[in-house]
């Protein structure tokens, strides 16, 4: 007589005639959660790829094709006497220069600080609460914003700029050169009165030509506000090879 309990098993020693073992239901869970928590990983991922990179690369690209427009049109007019200082155009007004951010770092700046504005990784000047004063203006405040992480990250060094570094705005007929006398690392982010046409929160009580550079902070969120202020220390007339000041050599 065979072996009833050889019969019932195969090669493997496991009992023939069975399906695999069914998991618990408590198995069963952590499965399909653990692959949930895979799955949503990967789309923060991908996400976080998308903000901190591929809009940077966008922006830039955008930015970059509207600086050529800007200095080709500059290119046409040469800068003597034929347009009205100051001329704003919906391309841009000019450019920002700061060193302490990057040896060669220049920014275009346009109208405005909307999100549109600033996603197109420019600098913009406020239009509101308080509309800033051009540099060209007798007084006032150049007051500007750029996004700090994403769409371009143009401000995203300005923890870099400390007191006594040069700021140049290059406008079409005239080099602009500021001297930051002033920085507020963390304000809060509805406080207005920072680009107030005199900043008295930076120490200033009379009107004067100023500049203000605000963005978020800390690093990769937009809890608080970051500011530099700088004051109009001289001006330079643009020549045929726009030469740059001392400052950007």
């Amino acid at each position: 007589m065979a072996d009833t309990t050889q019969e019932l098993q195969d090669g493997t020693g496991a009992p023939q005639g069975e399906g695999p073992r069914r998991r618990g239901p408590i198995a069963a869970t952590v499965s399909v959660i653990g692959e949930v928590l895979i799955t949503a990983g990967l789309i923060l991922a991908l996400f976080v790829v998308y903000s901190l990179w591929w809009t940077n690369v966008v922006a830039d690209r955008h930015e970059q094709a509207a600086s050529r427009k800007v200095r080709k049109e500059w290119a046409q007019t040469p800068a003597k006497g034929v347009a009205p200082r100051g001329l704003d155009t919906k391309d841009g007004i000019g450019f920002l220069h700061v060193p302490a951010m990057g040896k060669h770092y220049e920014v275009l700046v346009k109208k405005g600080t909307s999100t549109k504005v600033l996603n197109e990784g420019v600098a913009g000047y406020y239009t509101d609460p308080t509309p800033a004063a051009m540099p060209w203006d007798a007084n006032g405040n150049f007051t500007l914003a750029a996004h700090r992480d994403g769409h371009g990250a143009k401000f995203h060094n300005i923890d870099k700029i400390h007191v006594g570094d040069p700021i140049v705005f290059e406008s079409k007929d005239t080099w602009y050169v500021y001297k930051v006398y002033n920085v507020l690392d963390q304000t809060s982010k509805y406080n207005v009165a920072v680009t107030d046409q005199v900043p008295k929160e930076s120490g200033k009580t009379k009107p004067g030509r100023y500049i203000t550079l605000t963005t978020c902070t800390p690093v990769y969120t937009s809890r608080y506000r970051y500011v530099v202020w700088g004051q109009l220390v001289r001006t330079q007339k643009v020549d045929a090879l726009r030469t740059p000041p001392p400052e950007l050599r």
